[in-house]
Protein backbone atom coordinates (compact mmCIF):
# COMPACT_ATOMS: atom_id res chain seq x y z
CA UNK A 1 0.00 0.00 0.00
CA UNK A 2 2.74 2.75 0.74
CA UNK A 3 5.17 1.60 -2.05
CA UNK A 4 1.99 2.27 -4.38
CA UNK A 5 1.45 5.79 -3.07
CA UNK A 6 5.09 6.32 -3.21
CA UNK A 7 4.92 4.88 -6.85
CA UNK A 8 2.17 7.47 -8.04
CA UNK A 9 3.07 10.24 -6.06
CA UNK A 10 7.05 9.55 -7.47
CA UNK A 11 5.52 10.03 -10.95
CA UNK A 12 3.27 12.96 -10.02
CA UNK A 13 6.47 14.60 -8.85
CA UNK A 14 8.34 13.81 -11.93
CA UNK A 15 5.54 15.88 -14.08
CA UNK A 16 5.35 18.64 -11.68
CA UNK A 17 9.65 19.08 -12.17
CA UNK A 18 9.53 18.39 -15.83
CA UNK A 19 7.00 21.19 -16.68
CA UNK A 20 8.56 23.63 -13.58
CA UNK A 21 12.28 22.89 -15.63
CA UNK A 22 11.04 23.06 -19.33
CA UNK A 23 11.27 19.50 -19.61
CA UNK A 24 9.62 18.81 -23.20
CA UNK A 25 7.70 15.68 -24.14
CA UNK A 26 7.53 14.74 -28.15
CA UNK A 27 4.49 17.28 -28.94
CA UNK A 28 6.49 20.08 -27.58
CA UNK A 29 8.94 19.45 -30.41
CA UNK A 30 5.73 19.84 -32.96
CA UNK A 31 4.76 22.89 -31.90
CA UNK A 32 1.45 22.09 -30.34
CA UNK A 33 -0.08 23.23 -26.99
CA UNK A 34 -2.60 22.42 -24.84
CA UNK A 35 -5.09 24.62 -26.46
CA UNK A 36 -4.74 23.93 -29.52
CA UNK A 37 -5.24 19.97 -30.07
CA UNK A 38 -7.59 18.05 -27.72
CA UNK A 39 -8.34 14.01 -28.15
CA UNK A 40 -11.66 12.46 -27.46
CA UNK A 41 -10.84 8.66 -26.16
CA UNK A 42 -13.76 5.95 -26.23
CA UNK A 43 -12.46 4.12 -23.11
CA UNK A 44 -13.47 0.65 -20.99
CA UNK A 45 -14.84 1.85 -17.48
CA UNK A 46 -11.66 -0.02 -15.50
CA UNK A 47 -9.31 3.03 -16.98
CA UNK A 48 -11.39 5.16 -14.63
CA UNK A 49 -8.52 4.69 -12.01
CA UNK A 50 -5.69 6.22 -14.39
CA UNK A 51 -7.36 9.32 -14.97
CA UNK A 52 -4.54 11.04 -12.89
CA UNK A 53 -1.61 9.37 -15.01
CA UNK A 54 -3.76 9.96 -18.00
CA UNK A 55 -3.64 13.44 -17.79
CA UNK A 56 -0.15 13.98 -16.81
CA UNK A 57 0.80 12.23 -19.38
CA UNK A 58 -1.44 14.47 -21.51
CA UNK A 59 -0.33 17.66 -20.17
CA UNK A 60 3.62 16.56 -20.81
CA UNK A 61 2.41 15.53 -24.67
CA UNK A 62 0.94 19.31 -24.26
CA UNK A 63 -2.43 18.78 -25.82
CA UNK A 64 -5.79 17.75 -23.55
CA UNK A 65 -7.63 14.54 -23.27
CA UNK A 66 -11.38 13.67 -23.14
CA UNK A 67 -12.28 10.45 -21.61
CA UNK A 68 -15.48 9.16 -23.04
CA UNK A 69 -16.50 5.52 -20.49
CA UNK A 70 -18.30 2.95 -21.76
CA UNK A 71 -19.00 -0.94 -22.20
CA UNK A 72 -17.27 -2.96 -24.60
CA UNK A 73 -20.23 -3.78 -26.74
CA UNK A 74 -20.28 0.00 -26.99
CA UNK A 75 -16.63 0.48 -28.40
CA UNK A 76 -17.20 -2.78 -30.94
CA UNK A 77 -21.12 -0.66 -32.15
CA UNK A 78 -19.08 2.72 -32.25
CA UNK A 79 -16.21 1.62 -34.31
CA UNK A 80 -18.60 0.09 -36.46
CA UNK A 81 -20.35 3.30 -37.11
CA UNK A 82 -17.48 4.98 -37.62
CA UNK A 83 -16.52 6.61 -34.19
CA UNK A 84 -16.58 9.84 -35.98
CA UNK A 85 -17.07 12.00 -32.04
CA UNK A 86 -13.61 10.29 -31.44
CA UNK A 87 -9.78 10.35 -32.30
CA UNK A 88 -8.65 7.47 -30.19
CA UNK A 89 -10.02 4.40 -28.45
CA UNK A 90 -9.16 2.20 -25.22
CA UNK A 91 -10.82 -1.08 -24.71
CA UNK A 92 -9.81 -3.33 -22.32
CA UNK A 93 -8.88 -6.26 -24.98
CA UNK A 94 -8.40 -5.96 -28.88
CA UNK A 95 -10.63 -8.46 -29.30
CA UNK A 96 -13.48 -5.54 -29.41
CA UNK A 97 -10.82 -3.86 -31.91
CA UNK A 98 -11.18 -6.76 -34.28
CA UNK A 99 -14.81 -7.00 -33.95
CA UNK A 100 -15.44 -3.42 -34.49
CA UNK A 101 -13.26 -2.34 -36.73
CA UNK A 102 -14.58 -3.26 -40.46
CA UNK A 103 -12.89 -0.18 -41.87
CA UNK A 104 -9.98 -0.47 -40.80
CA UNK A 105 -9.91 2.90 -39.65
CA UNK A 106 -7.24 1.63 -35.85
CA UNK A 107 -3.71 2.63 -36.58
CA UNK A 108 -0.90 2.74 -33.52
CA UNK A 109 -2.54 -0.11 -31.43
CA UNK A 110 -0.30 -0.92 -28.27
CA UNK A 111 -0.66 -2.86 -25.47
CA UNK A 112 -0.74 0.00 -22.18
CA UNK A 113 -0.88 -2.72 -19.90
CA UNK A 114 -2.13 -6.43 -19.00
CA UNK A 115 -4.05 -7.91 -16.12
CA UNK A 116 -5.67 -11.70 -16.10
CA UNK A 117 -9.54 -11.82 -15.10
CA UNK A 118 -9.55 -13.55 -11.79
CA UNK A 119 -11.82 -14.89 -9.86
CA UNK A 120 -11.95 -12.73 -5.80
CA UNK A 121 -13.30 -15.16 -3.03
CA UNK A 122 -13.68 -14.37 0.31
CA UNK A 123 -10.68 -15.30 2.28
CA UNK A 124 -12.42 -17.99 4.47
CA UNK A 125 -14.85 -19.03 1.77
CA UNK A 126 -11.79 -19.98 -0.26
CA UNK A 127 -10.21 -21.81 2.52
CA UNK A 128 -13.26 -23.58 2.99
CA UNK A 129 -13.60 -24.53 -0.51
CA UNK A 130 -9.46 -25.77 -0.51
CA UNK A 131 -8.88 -23.38 -3.61
CA UNK A 132 -5.86 -21.68 -1.46
CA UNK A 133 -2.08 -23.29 -1.52
CA UNK A 134 -3.15 -25.24 -4.91
CA UNK A 135 -4.07 -25.08 -8.66
CA UNK A 136 -8.08 -24.48 -8.85
CA UNK A 137 -10.11 -25.93 -12.45
CA UNK A 138 -12.94 -24.01 -13.76
CA UNK A 139 -14.91 -27.75 -12.76
CA UNK A 140 -13.90 -27.24 -9.36
CA UNK A 141 -15.28 -23.83 -9.15
CA UNK A 142 -18.50 -25.39 -10.93
CA UNK A 143 -18.52 -27.88 -8.08
CA UNK A 144 -18.82 -25.11 -5.90
CA UNK A 145 -21.53 -23.77 -6.95
CA UNK A 146 -23.72 -26.85 -7.61
CA UNK A 147 -22.66 -27.52 -4.24
CA UNK A 148 -24.26 -24.65 -3.09
CA UNK A 149 -21.07 -23.51 -1.66
CA UNK A 150 -20.51 -20.13 -3.70
CA UNK A 151 -22.29 -17.33 -5.76
CA UNK A 152 -20.54 -14.90 -7.65
CA UNK A 153 -20.61 -11.49 -9.29
CA UNK A 154 -19.89 -11.05 -12.82
CA UNK A 155 -20.01 -8.27 -15.46
CA UNK A 156 -22.56 -9.19 -18.70
CA UNK A 157 -21.07 -10.88 -20.82
CA UNK A 158 -22.23 -9.07 -23.65
CA UNK A 159 -21.59 -5.92 -22.52
CA UNK A 160 -18.21 -5.86 -21.11
CA UNK A 161 -14.84 -7.46 -21.31
CA UNK A 162 -14.36 -9.08 -17.89
CA UNK A 163 -17.68 -10.53 -18.31
CA UNK A 164 -16.93 -12.09 -21.40
CA UNK A 165 -13.37 -12.91 -21.16
CA UNK A 166 -14.43 -15.18 -18.33
CA UNK A 167 -17.41 -16.50 -19.97
CA UNK A 168 -14.81 -17.85 -23.06
CA UNK A 169 -12.42 -19.18 -20.63
CA UNK A 170 -15.29 -21.00 -19.11
CA UNK A 171 -16.58 -22.39 -22.20
CA UNK A 172 -12.48 -23.49 -23.24
CA UNK A 173 -12.09 -25.45 -19.91
CA UNK A 174 -15.60 -27.16 -19.92
CA UNK A 175 -14.69 -28.49 -23.20
CA UNK A 176 -11.40 -29.43 -21.98
CA UNK A 177 -9.24 -27.05 -24.51
CA UNK A 178 -7.56 -23.84 -24.89
CA UNK A 179 -8.37 -22.80 -28.27
CA UNK A 180 -9.92 -23.55 -31.34
CA UNK A 181 -13.64 -22.88 -30.19
CA UNK A 182 -15.78 -23.65 -32.85
CA UNK A 183 -19.88 -23.09 -33.48
CA UNK A 184 -20.42 -26.62 -33.44
CA UNK A 185 -18.88 -26.60 -29.72
CA UNK A 186 -21.50 -24.28 -29.08
CA UNK A 187 -24.02 -27.04 -29.62
CA UNK A 188 -22.66 -29.70 -27.53
CA UNK A 189 -25.47 -30.94 -24.84
CA UNK A 190 -22.97 -31.62 -21.90
CA UNK A 191 -21.40 -28.05 -22.48
CA UNK A 192 -24.69 -26.51 -22.60
CA UNK A 193 -25.71 -28.17 -18.86
CA UNK A 194 -22.37 -27.13 -17.04
CA UNK A 195 -21.87 -23.45 -18.68
CA UNK A 196 -25.80 -23.00 -17.46
CA UNK A 197 -24.98 -24.66 -14.20
CA UNK A 198 -21.78 -22.33 -13.70
CA UNK A 199 -23.60 -18.75 -14.88
CA UNK A 200 -26.45 -19.95 -12.28
CA UNK A 201 -23.72 -19.14 -9.86
CA UNK A 202 -23.89 -15.34 -10.71
CA UNK A 203 -25.32 -13.72 -8.19
CA UNK A 204 -25.08 -10.22 -9.42
CA UNK A 205 -24.29 -8.80 -12.84
CA UNK A 206 -23.49 -5.63 -14.20
CA UNK A 207 -22.06 -3.65 -17.37
CA UNK A 208 -19.25 -2.38 -15.95
CA UNK A 209 -16.19 -3.75 -14.53
CA UNK A 210 -15.51 -0.80 -12.45
CA UNK A 211 -18.92 -0.81 -10.86
CA UNK A 212 -19.02 -4.11 -10.12
CA UNK A 213 -16.17 -3.61 -7.60
CA UNK A 214 -18.52 -0.83 -6.10
CA UNK A 215 -21.10 -2.95 -5.90
CA UNK A 216 -19.26 -5.64 -4.41
CA UNK A 217 -17.65 -3.08 -1.53
CA UNK A 218 -20.95 -2.22 -0.01
CA UNK A 219 -22.88 -5.33 -0.29
CA UNK A 220 -22.38 -8.97 1.23
CA UNK A 221 -21.34 -11.33 -1.76
CA UNK A 222 -19.15 -14.63 -1.73
CA UNK A 223 -16.73 -13.47 -4.83
CA UNK A 224 -16.49 -11.79 -8.01
CA UNK A 225 -14.79 -12.00 -11.31
CA UNK A 226 -13.27 -9.35 -12.57
CA UNK A 227 -9.56 -8.03 -13.25
CA UNK A 228 -7.41 -9.04 -10.98
CA UNK A 229 -6.10 -4.97 -10.52
CA UNK A 230 -9.71 -3.97 -9.86
CA UNK A 231 -9.35 -7.00 -7.39
CA UNK A 232 -6.33 -5.09 -5.73
CA UNK A 233 -7.77 -2.26 -5.42
CA UNK A 234 -11.03 -3.65 -3.53
CA UNK A 235 -8.76 -5.73 -1.32
CA UNK A 236 -7.14 -1.76 -0.25
CA UNK A 237 -10.19 -0.67 0.47
CA UNK A 238 -11.33 -3.72 2.73
CA UNK A 239 -8.48 -3.84 4.52
CA UNK A 240 -8.85 -0.23 5.59
CA UNK A 241 -12.23 -0.50 6.32
CA UNK A 242 -10.69 -3.56 8.74
CA UNK A 243 -12.36 -6.40 6.59
CA UNK A 244 -11.76 -9.42 5.09
CA UNK A 245 -9.98 -9.23 1.88
CA UNK A 246 -10.64 -11.32 -1.34
CA UNK A 247 -8.44 -14.69 -2.30
CA UNK A 248 -7.31 -14.17 -6.28
CA UNK A 249 -7.69 -17.39 -7.76
CA UNK A 250 -6.47 -18.14 -11.09
CA UNK A 251 -8.66 -20.82 -13.33
CA UNK A 252 -5.58 -22.68 -14.76
CA UNK A 253 -7.66 -24.51 -17.73
CA UNK A 254 -9.57 -21.24 -18.34
CA UNK A 255 -7.53 -17.86 -17.64
CA UNK A 256 -8.01 -14.95 -19.82
CA UNK A 257 -5.75 -11.91 -20.28
CA UNK A 258 -7.13 -8.17 -21.00
CA UNK A 259 -4.45 -6.68 -23.12
CA UNK A 260 -5.77 -2.53 -22.65
CA UNK A 261 -4.71 -1.60 -26.49
CA UNK A 262 -4.92 1.80 -27.04
CA UNK A 263 -5.12 3.29 -30.91
CA UNK A 264 -5.60 6.16 -33.13
CA UNK A 265 -8.56 6.17 -34.94
CA UNK A 266 -7.38 7.40 -38.43
CA UNK A 267 -10.50 10.01 -39.89
CA UNK A 268 -7.29 11.79 -41.92
CA UNK A 269 -6.21 14.55 -39.12
CA UNK A 270 -2.73 14.86 -39.70
CA UNK A 271 -2.65 17.25 -36.37
CA UNK A 272 -4.66 14.70 -34.30
CA UNK A 273 -2.45 11.78 -35.38
CA UNK A 274 0.63 13.91 -34.04
CA UNK A 275 -1.21 14.36 -31.10
CA UNK A 276 -1.74 11.39 -30.14
CA UNK A 277 1.41 9.45 -30.97
CA UNK A 278 3.07 11.76 -28.91
CA UNK A 279 0.42 10.99 -26.20
CA UNK A 280 1.27 7.13 -26.33
CA UNK A 281 4.34 7.76 -26.05
CA UNK A 282 4.16 9.61 -22.75
CA UNK A 283 1.96 6.89 -21.52
CA UNK A 284 4.06 3.95 -22.54
CA UNK A 285 6.94 6.12 -20.96
CA UNK A 286 9.07 4.64 -18.17
CA UNK A 287 7.51 6.69 -15.56
CA UNK A 288 4.10 6.35 -16.92
CA UNK A 289 4.65 2.56 -16.99
CA UNK A 290 5.81 2.50 -13.22
CA UNK A 291 2.70 4.66 -11.94
CA UNK A 292 0.34 2.47 -14.19
CA UNK A 293 1.94 -0.75 -12.39
CA UNK A 294 1.55 1.40 -9.39
CA UNK A 295 -2.27 0.27 -9.55
CA UNK A 296 -2.00 -3.01 -9.79
CA UNK A 297 -1.54 -3.51 -13.79
CA UNK A 298 1.17 -5.30 -15.02
CA UNK A 299 3.50 -3.59 -17.51
CA UNK A 300 5.09 -6.93 -18.92
CA UNK A 301 4.31 -10.72 -18.54
CA UNK A 302 7.40 -11.52 -17.11
CA UNK A 303 6.51 -10.95 -13.76
CA UNK A 304 6.45 -7.27 -11.48
CA UNK A 305 9.43 -4.88 -10.83
CA UNK A 306 10.59 -4.74 -7.18
CA UNK A 307 9.27 -0.91 -7.19
CA UNK A 308 5.73 -2.28 -6.93
CA UNK A 309 6.11 -5.79 -6.08
CA UNK A 310 4.43 -4.90 -2.56
CA UNK A 311 1.16 -3.30 -4.89
CA UNK A 312 0.77 -7.57 -5.96
CA UNK A 313 -0.07 -8.87 -2.18
CA UNK A 314 1.04 -12.61 -2.55
CA UNK A 315 -1.40 -12.70 0.90
CA UNK A 316 -3.94 -12.05 -1.34
CA UNK A 317 -3.13 -15.07 -3.42
CA UNK A 318 -1.65 -12.77 -5.82
CA UNK A 319 1.15 -14.53 -8.13
CA UNK A 320 3.44 -12.35 -9.83
CA UNK A 321 5.80 -15.87 -11.08
CA UNK A 322 2.99 -17.59 -12.21
CA UNK A 323 3.46 -17.75 -16.20
CA UNK A 324 0.10 -16.54 -17.62
CA UNK A 325 -0.88 -19.30 -20.31
CA UNK A 326 -3.98 -17.52 -21.26
CA UNK A 327 -6.77 -18.96 -23.72
CA UNK A 328 -6.94 -17.78 -27.32
CA UNK A 329 -10.09 -16.10 -28.10
CA UNK A 330 -11.80 -17.66 -31.19
CA UNK A 331 -12.54 -16.20 -34.54
CA UNK A 332 -14.98 -13.36 -35.15
CA UNK A 333 -17.75 -15.28 -35.74
CA UNK A 334 -17.68 -17.76 -33.56
CA UNK A 335 -17.22 -15.24 -30.58
CA UNK A 336 -20.15 -13.50 -32.00
CA UNK A 337 -22.06 -16.24 -31.90
CA UNK A 338 -21.28 -17.37 -28.70
CA UNK A 339 -21.86 -13.92 -26.98
CA UNK A 340 -25.07 -14.91 -28.77
CA UNK A 341 -26.09 -17.88 -26.76
CA UNK A 342 -25.13 -16.61 -23.78
CA UNK A 343 -27.50 -13.86 -23.91
CA UNK A 344 -30.45 -15.97 -25.43
CA UNK A 345 -29.57 -19.27 -23.42
CA UNK A 346 -26.79 -19.65 -21.25
CA UNK A 347 -27.58 -16.90 -18.72
CA UNK A 348 -29.50 -16.96 -15.94
CA UNK A 349 -33.27 -15.70 -17.39
CA UNK A 350 -33.42 -12.20 -16.04
CA UNK A 351 -36.78 -11.15 -14.22
CA UNK A 352 -37.47 -7.29 -15.64
CA UNK A 353 -40.39 -5.06 -14.40
CA UNK A 354 -40.69 -1.67 -15.64
CA UNK A 355 -42.11 0.78 -13.92
CA UNK A 356 -42.98 3.32 -16.79
CA UNK A 357 -43.95 7.12 -16.05
CA UNK A 358 -47.45 8.27 -17.95
CA UNK A 359 -48.22 11.00 -15.93
CA UNK A 360 -49.78 14.15 -17.60
CA UNK A 361 -45.80 15.68 -17.69
CA UNK A 362 -44.86 12.60 -20.11
CA UNK A 363 -46.97 14.06 -22.78
CA UNK A 364 -45.48 14.75 -26.28
CA UNK A 365 -41.53 14.40 -25.96
CA UNK A 366 -41.67 12.34 -22.89
CA UNK A 367 -43.89 9.61 -24.08
CA UNK A 368 -42.68 9.12 -27.21
CA UNK A 369 -39.06 8.98 -25.49
CA UNK A 370 -40.32 6.21 -23.55
CA UNK A 371 -42.08 3.99 -26.15
CA UNK A 372 -39.22 4.53 -27.98
CA UNK A 373 -36.84 3.21 -25.33
CA UNK A 374 -38.95 0.03 -25.00
CA UNK A 375 -39.05 -0.45 -28.99
CA UNK A 376 -35.42 -0.81 -28.18
CA UNK A 377 -36.08 -3.61 -25.53
CA UNK A 378 -38.96 -5.41 -26.24
CA UNK A 379 -39.10 -5.91 -30.17
CA UNK A 380 -36.15 -8.30 -30.42
CA UNK A 381 -35.08 -7.28 -33.85
CA UNK A 382 -34.17 -3.87 -32.35
CA UNK A 383 -32.73 -5.75 -29.42
CA UNK A 384 -30.32 -7.93 -31.33
CA UNK A 385 -28.44 -5.29 -32.83
CA UNK A 386 -27.33 -4.45 -29.11
CA UNK A 387 -27.49 -8.06 -27.69
CA UNK A 388 -29.30 -6.84 -25.26
CA UNK A 389 -32.32 -9.84 -26.73
CA UNK A 390 -34.73 -11.74 -24.52
CA UNK A 391 -33.10 -15.24 -23.17
CA UNK A 392 -35.25 -18.44 -22.14
CA UNK A 393 -37.01 -18.67 -19.08
CA UNK A 394 -37.16 -13.98 -19.51
CA UNK A 395 -39.96 -12.66 -17.49
CA UNK A 396 -41.07 -9.14 -18.52
CA UNK A 397 -43.44 -7.18 -16.98
CA UNK A 398 -44.49 -3.96 -16.95
CA UNK A 399 -45.63 -1.23 -14.52
CA UNK A 400 -47.59 1.81 -15.95
CA UNK A 401 -48.55 4.51 -13.24
CA UNK A 402 -49.35 8.04 -12.86
CA UNK A 403 -50.22 9.12 -9.26
CA UNK A 404 -51.05 5.84 -8.84
CA UNK A 405 -51.41 1.99 -10.95
CA UNK A 406 -52.67 2.46 -14.07
CA UNK A 407 -51.95 -1.00 -15.65
CA UNK A 408 -49.63 -3.62 -15.05
CA UNK A 409 -49.09 -5.78 -18.14
CA UNK A 410 -46.49 -8.93 -18.75
CA UNK A 411 -45.55 -10.77 -21.28
CA UNK A 412 -47.23 -14.41 -22.17
CA UNK A 413 -43.40 -15.85 -22.26
CA UNK A 414 -40.33 -14.68 -24.48
CA UNK A 415 -40.64 -15.84 -27.50
CA UNK A 416 -40.54 -12.14 -30.21
CA UNK A 417 -44.15 -12.06 -30.84
CA UNK A 418 -44.96 -12.26 -27.12
CA UNK A 419 -42.59 -8.89 -26.45
CA UNK A 420 -43.97 -7.36 -29.43
CA UNK A 421 -47.58 -7.69 -28.00
CA UNK A 422 -46.09 -6.25 -24.51
CA UNK A 423 -44.55 -3.82 -26.55
CA UNK A 424 -48.05 -2.54 -28.44
CA UNK A 425 -50.31 -2.97 -25.25
CA UNK A 426 -47.48 -0.33 -23.68
CA UNK A 427 -47.44 2.06 -27.36
CA UNK A 428 -51.45 2.12 -26.73
CA UNK A 429 -51.05 3.61 -23.65
CA UNK A 430 -51.68 7.44 -23.11
CA UNK A 431 -50.09 9.76 -20.18
CA UNK A 432 -52.40 11.79 -17.71
CA UNK A 433 -52.28 12.70 -13.94
CA UNK A 434 -49.76 12.66 -10.96
CA UNK A 435 -46.39 11.00 -10.15
CA UNK A 436 -45.57 8.58 -7.50
CA UNK A 437 -42.99 6.08 -8.52
CA UNK A 438 -42.84 4.96 -4.87
CA UNK A 439 -46.28 3.08 -5.16
CA UNK A 440 -45.46 1.50 -8.87
CA UNK A 441 -41.87 0.63 -7.12
CA UNK A 442 -43.18 -1.30 -4.14
CA UNK A 443 -45.62 -3.14 -6.43
CA UNK A 444 -42.49 -4.29 -8.26
CA UNK A 445 -41.25 -5.70 -5.40
CA UNK A 446 -44.48 -7.41 -4.02
CA UNK A 447 -44.96 -8.71 -7.88
CA UNK A 448 -41.23 -10.18 -7.75
CA UNK A 449 -41.80 -11.52 -4.38
CA UNK A 450 -43.81 -14.13 -5.90
CA UNK A 451 -40.69 -15.63 -7.92
CA UNK A 452 -38.10 -17.88 -6.76
CA UNK A 453 -34.85 -15.20 -7.14
CA UNK A 454 -32.02 -17.61 -7.37
CA UNK A 455 -33.78 -18.93 -10.38
CA UNK A 456 -33.55 -15.11 -11.94
CA UNK A 457 -31.35 -11.98 -12.34
CA UNK A 458 -34.21 -9.77 -10.76
CA UNK A 459 -34.02 -6.24 -11.82
CA UNK A 460 -36.76 -3.23 -11.00
CA UNK A 461 -36.05 -0.42 -13.75
CA UNK A 462 -38.17 2.64 -13.09
CA UNK A 463 -38.44 5.31 -15.43
CA UNK A 464 -40.04 8.90 -14.35
CA UNK A 465 -39.44 12.59 -16.06
CA UNK A 466 -41.25 14.10 -12.42
CA UNK A 467 -40.94 14.59 -8.89
CA UNK A 468 -42.91 12.40 -6.70
CA UNK A 469 -44.14 14.10 -3.11
CA UNK A 470 -45.71 11.57 -1.46
CA UNK A 471 -45.52 7.59 -0.56
CA UNK A 472 -42.12 7.19 0.14
CA UNK A 473 -43.22 4.80 3.38
CA UNK A 474 -44.92 2.83 1.22
CA UNK A 475 -42.04 2.20 -0.43
CA UNK A 476 -40.03 1.56 2.92
CA UNK A 477 -42.68 -0.76 3.84
CA UNK A 478 -41.96 -2.97 0.89
CA UNK A 479 -38.19 -2.94 1.43
CA UNK A 480 -39.18 -4.16 5.51
CA UNK A 481 -41.28 -6.86 4.09
CA UNK A 482 -39.29 -8.56 1.01
CA UNK A 483 -35.89 -7.23 1.87
CA UNK A 484 -33.49 -5.32 -0.51
CA UNK A 485 -31.83 -7.83 -2.43
CA UNK A 486 -33.71 -6.58 -6.02
CA UNK A 487 -32.23 -3.92 -7.20
CA UNK A 488 -34.43 -0.72 -8.30
CA UNK A 489 -32.37 1.07 -11.79
CA UNK A 490 -33.99 4.52 -12.35
CA UNK A 491 -33.66 6.45 -15.42
CA UNK A 492 -33.87 10.31 -15.53
CA UNK A 493 -34.94 12.93 -17.86
CA UNK A 494 -36.86 16.08 -17.89
CA UNK A 495 -37.24 17.28 -14.12
CA UNK A 496 -36.96 14.03 -12.30
CA UNK A 497 -35.56 14.33 -8.98
CA UNK A 498 -32.33 12.37 -9.05
CA UNK A 499 -32.13 12.77 -5.36
CA UNK A 500 -35.05 10.54 -4.65
CA UNK A 501 -33.57 8.04 -7.57
CA UNK A 502 -30.36 7.65 -6.09
CA UNK A 503 -31.82 7.13 -2.71
CA UNK A 504 -33.73 4.29 -4.11
CA UNK A 505 -30.35 3.22 -6.01
CA UNK A 506 -28.47 3.24 -3.21
CA UNK A 507 -31.19 1.58 -0.59
CA UNK A 508 -30.98 -1.63 -3.23
CA UNK A 509 -27.59 -1.82 -4.29
CA UNK A 510 -27.88 -0.08 -8.04
CA UNK A 511 -27.58 2.94 -10.00
CA UNK A 512 -29.31 5.86 -11.68
CA UNK A 513 -28.77 6.36 -15.35
CA UNK A 514 -29.22 9.84 -17.26
CA UNK A 515 -31.66 9.78 -19.93
CA UNK A 516 -31.45 13.44 -20.30
CA UNK A 517 -29.71 13.53 -23.49
CA UNK A 518 -30.35 9.69 -24.72
CA UNK A 519 -32.75 8.08 -23.41
CA UNK A 520 -32.63 4.60 -25.84
CA UNK A 521 -29.20 4.76 -24.31
CA UNK A 522 -30.00 4.81 -20.92
CA UNK A 523 -32.25 2.12 -21.17
CA UNK A 524 -29.58 -0.13 -23.19
CA UNK A 525 -27.30 0.42 -20.36
CA UNK A 526 -29.90 -0.64 -17.85
CA UNK A 527 -30.10 -3.58 -19.49
CA UNK A 528 -26.40 -4.67 -19.20
CA UNK A 529 -27.25 -4.64 -15.84
CA UNK A 530 -29.42 -8.27 -15.51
Amino acid sequence: MGKRLLSLFTAVLFTVLAAGCGISGPAAQTGNSVDETTLRILSGSENQELENIIQDSARNAGIRVEMDYKGSVDIMRELETGAEGYDAVWPASSIWISLGDKNHMIKHSQSVSITPVVFGIRRSLAEELGFTGRDVSVQDILNAITDKKMTFCMTSATQSNSGASAYIGFLYALLGKQEGLTAEDLRNETLRENIRALLGGVDRSSGSSDWLKDLFLSGDYDAMVNYECLIIDANEQLEAEGKEPLFVVYPYDGLSIADSPLGYVDHGDETKEEAFLAFQENLLSGESQSAIEATGRRITANGVSDENKDVFNSSWGIDTERILSPIQMPSADVLMEALNVYQTSFKKPSLNIYCLDFSGSMRGTGESQLKEAMSQILIQENARKNLLQANEGEVNIAILFSDGIRNILSADGYSDEALQKLYDQIAAESPGGGTDIYTAAARAYEIASGYDLNDYTPAVILMSDGVSSYNKEVFDSAVETYGNDIPVFSITFGDADPDQLEELAEMTGARVFDGTEDLTEAFRGVKGYN
